[in-house]
């Protein structure tokens, strides 16, 4: 099945989406609702994999180019994750560096923005849910299943 031009996967308990190379992101655009703005380079991907916990999206940015507006949330904080390129992220009027290995979280009420300051692809992912929904770590929540692990053409340790 493709969706979004994108190969998917369904599963009983799972969903696989192949989205294709990060290089390749500026094929996907996303229309603002309020706006007459299109942002292009920008994946949603709740859809694509049935997400029912947070909203995550990928986006590039190109070399030297800026998101051309603020924006906040009514009730989710935001993770930026920064896997290529080098720019400068703005939170209430306070701007500071970011590049590849960054994470930013912001609050639903931090106005923020961000910019391209080099001359390649800014490439980051955002990961988006309810702000202190959060209850616990994660490693509380996995169980260990007592079953030995079996893949085809396994060598053994």
């Amino acid at each position: 099945m493709t969706v979004f031009d994108c190969k998917v996967k369904r599963g009983e308990n799972f969903t696989v989406a192949e989205l294709g190379k990060l290089s390749q992101l500026n094929r996907f655009s996303f229309k603002l609702p309020s706006r007459a703005i299109e942002i292009e380079g920008k994946l949603f991907i709740n859809q694509i994999l049935d997400l029912t916990s947070c909203e995550i999206s990928f986006n590039k940015l190109p070399a030297n180019a800026a998101i051309p507006f603020y924006h906040k949330h009514k009730q989710n904080e935001e993770i930026y994750l920064f896997i290529q390129g080098r720019g400068e992220f703005q939170i209430d009027g306070e701007i500071f560096s970011i590049s590849e290995g960054t994470a930013v979280r912001v609050d639903p009420n931090g106005e923020r923005t961000l910019r391209n300051i080099s001359d390649e692809d800014l490439v980051y992912i955002v990961i988006q849910s309810r702000a202190k929904s959060y209850e616990g770590h994660t490693i509380l929540d996995g169980v260990a299943i007592d079953k030995k692990v079996s893949w085809v053409n396994q060598k053994s340790i």
